[in-house]
């Protein structure tokens, strides 16, 4: 599709544009776009996730090729606007005590210009909404709730894995901030630093829970370096 998009934009397509006419021997002829350039972006922005490993947010070998100009595409371009209008009269609808199936709906179909972890705190704000356990604020957005609830969730994933784990929350906290990758993840040795506040006792405690059996002590350092950079590359993940 991107090569036949580039090639009606050569010849003068714009998405401002949804019908175009022509003429030909045999008369006149017009074309309708059967989707506007939202559609567009949300399909590629899918189309992206598709190869996206789910821990690290890479992309995965495949074993077949894929268009890299399709996933290449800023889908960031996606204007929220609808979304965060949608939002607006559901709010409206549910203060005046009216009926909120079709608004709702219409707000979820919304939700399509979201990357999915953004689509699942969505779903988890709107939840508390509908129950009265999150208060409104007049000068925010959707957008700027399904931010502030996956800042939560980042917090309570790193304070978690912290106590199960053992290791300095603030420095791992500030670790994180560095957004580091595979390739200098130790740089400075700030990774092997990290590692040495970590409570063994507490890290083999936890690894034998997870695995139902004592964990030899020989064995603990490796286990510790694997879970940290794993944690730290993927931007963090719940632990039990």
């Amino acid at each position: 599709m991107s090569d036949y998009l580039e090639a009606a934009q050569v010849q003068g397509f714009t998405w401002g544009q949804p019908e175009y006419e022509f003429k030909t021997e045999s008369g006149k002829h017009s074309v309708k776009m059967h989707f506007d350039e939202t559609a567009y972006l949300v399909l590629a922005m899918r189309y992206k996730e598709l190869f996206r490993d789910g821990g690290s947010g890479g992309m995965e070998d495949v074993p077949y090729e894929i268009d890299p100009y399709l996933t290449e595409i800023n889908t960031g371009a996606i204007d929220k606007a609808y979304m965060n209008s949608r939002f607006k009269k559901f709010l409206k609808a549910l203060q005046d005590g009216m009926e909120t199936a079709d608004v709702l709906n219409e707000l979820h179909k919304s939700f399509a210009v979201l990357s999915q972890e953004e689509q699942k705190y969505a779903h988890m704000f709107l939840l508390d909404v509908q129950r009265g356990n999150k208060p409104m604020e007049d000068n925010k957005t959707l957008s700027d709730y399904i931010t502030e609830y996956q800042a939560e969730a980042r917090n309570d994933r790193i304070h978690r894995f912290a106590l199960v784990i053992g290791v300095d929350e603030k420095q791992l906290r500030d670790f994180m901030n560095r957004h580091v990758t595979t390739g200098n993840i130790n740089e400075f040795g700030l990774f092997d630093k990290l590692k040495n506040t970590v409570d063994r006792d507490i890290a083999r405690g936890y690894f034998g829970r997870t695995e139902g059996k004592p964990i030899k002590t020989f064995r603990i350092p490796a286990k510790i370096d694997t879970i940290l950079r794993q944690f730290i590359l993927s931007g963090g993940f719940d632990v039990g």
